[in-house]
């Protein structure tokens, strides 16, 4: 095989959940695409990777920090839900239930992947609880989102000046799914239902 195809088939299989049969239909795409629709793939990376920054606040995905949601004053500003990633916080965004405040934790503990709480934005959540009437926990209802959810929950009411209360997304979602895959009806019924930790 030609270096250029193989480079471009090392590349794709980078992403996430893609393998090599996958990896090499990406790569014989681009080759017979025309020649502008590849560029305009690959300014659209490039841009891409240039524009996105990091909320200084949230640690949510913006073009200008802080993010729209943090900058918007109609925000409850009295509640944050933490999610592990912008794409959980774009799903219940969808449902237009929450008028609160966001905190993207940037992944979940998970010791045996190397994951540690110093890896995640936790330190900077702890510093955004003044004020706050609520702290809602929407990780994912899995093992290392449960473990995350319960740590969170154990620093936030460790903390005595402060009188806030813990929820967490009612069990809408099942055990072992993802934020991301949930629809609308079920997130709405997550968000109604949630119960304090």
């Amino acid at each position: 095989m030609i270096k250029p195809l193989v480079r471009l088939i090392d590349a794709f299989k980078k992403l996430p959940g893609v393998g090599q049969k996958q990896a090499e239909r990406f790569a014989f795409f681009i080759v017979k695409s025309s020649q502008n629709d590849a560029e305009n793939l690959a300014s659209a990376i490039i841009n891409a990777k240039k524009s996105i920054k990091i909320c200084s606040v949230c640690c949510s995905l913006c073009e200008e920090s802080p993010c729209e949601i943090c900058s918007d004053e109609n925000r409850d500003r009295k509640k944050i839900c933490v999610v592990e990633s912008y794409t959980d916080l774009q799903v219940i965004e969808k449902t237009g239930k929450y008028k609160g405040l966001y905190h993207v934790l940037l992944g979940v503990l998970s010791p045996l992947d190397g994951v540690h709480q110093d890896d995640l934005s936790i330190k900077l959540l702890m510093k955004r609880l003044a004020g706050l009437s609520e702290v809602l926990i929407a990780t994912n209802p899995t093992v290392e989102g449960d473990a995350t959810a319960m740590y969170i929950s154990s620093l936030v009411s460790g903390i005595k000046p402060y009188n806030i209360k813990i929820t967490r997304l009612a069990k809408g979602i099942p055990s072992g799914g993802s934020i991301e895959y949930s629809d609308e009806i079920t997130l709405i019924n997550a968000l109604d239902g949630r119960k304090e930790i």
